[in-house]
């Protein structure tokens, strides 16, 4: 794989000004972009056999931050337990975290959900396909509102993700130091595919994805880059215990907590503290549960 895609990914002729190409090297680039997804695309993932809004919608929210293996995984059984916007809406919360098990950071559980009562209180059951208002919505940012309108709905929409930009910074920004979104965007919109968006950003990112794996990365020149910080012995590792540790109990002590966890009290303390003000659990006298 490595071997055909450093050939797919060489011969274009680019300007003496990094970030505009000429009208043929747009073209060329879409050319390999397509070629790439038509040979080595991952045509297999369920979530790219619907356009079901409210099926799309779980799945990029799942995607942000999670390993597409996982969610391959994690996604059938999701759905299985909430197989549409309305029974979401009504599950308890601690069943929708208890579901959301295995994806790390359970904030996007909770947003989910949020998502959901919104989609079905204010908008009659009805995924909206307008970004801008998805982007008003727990959890989903620009970049996620546009990717769901254009995955759902077939919209060409222009947006960047950290795929997409190591794409583009790859192929037009090679000797450049540092890179923009600024200067990404318009190129982004000079290549859609606006007769096939769907498509087109898959390609983009399935690409993207094969690119992180056979070079040095180039999303390191991007402004927008931060390094992800380690998940062993981090607070969100902790927090993840005990969310997994009180989904299998109707309460627990501070003490058996801590007792279970063996990490230092305060810290677990902390955490708790911040789990609770951010609506995750409820304590009640020195027990905690998880909010329904």
């Amino acid at each position: 794989m490595k071997k055909t895609t450093q050939v797919l990914l060489t011969g274009i002729e680019l300007p003496d000004s990094p970030g505009n190409p000429t009208d043929e090297a747009i073209a060329e680039f879409r050319g390999q972009v397509r070629v790439f997804y038509e040979r080595h695309g991952r045509h297999d993932m369920l979530w790219r056999h619907t356009d079901d809004p409210y099926r799309i919608l779980i799945s990029e929210i799942m995607l942000q931050q999670t390993q597409v293996e996982r969610v391959a995984v994690k996604y059938p059984a999701f759905i299985a337990a909430f197989p549409d916007v309305e029974a979401l809406a009504r599950a308890p919360q601690c069943e929708v975290i208890a579901a959301w098990q295995g994806m790390g950071y359970n904030r996007r559980a909770i947003s989910l959900k949020k998502c959901a009562e919104k989609i079905v209180h204010d908008y009659g059951g009805t995924v909206p396909c307008d970004p801008q208002v998805l982007a008003t919505f727990p959890g989903i940012g620009p970049a996620t509102a546009s990717s769901i309108c254009a995955f759902a709905f077939n919209l060409p929409v222009v947006f960047i993700e950290t795929n997409i930009r190591r794409v583009f910074i790859h192929f037009f920004f090679p000797g450049a130091d540092t890179v923009t979104d600024k200067e990404i965007l318009p190129l982004a919109d000079r290549a859609l595919d606006r007769d096939n968006p769907r498509v087109w950003y898959w390609a983009l990112m399935d690409l993207g994805t094969e690119l992180k794996k056979s070079i040095p990365n180039p999303n390191r020149k991007s402004t927008a880059y931060v390094k992800q910080a380690p998940f062993a012995g981090s607070d969100r590792r902790i927090r993840g215990m005990i969310l997994k540790f009180l989904i299998g109990t109707s309460s627990s002590r501070e003490k058996a907590i801590i007792d279970h966890l063996r990490e230092e009290p305060v810290r677990v303390r902390r955490i708790l503290a911040a789990l609770e003000k951010e609506g995750f659990i409820r304590k009640d006298r020195s027990s905690y549960r998880l909010v329904e």
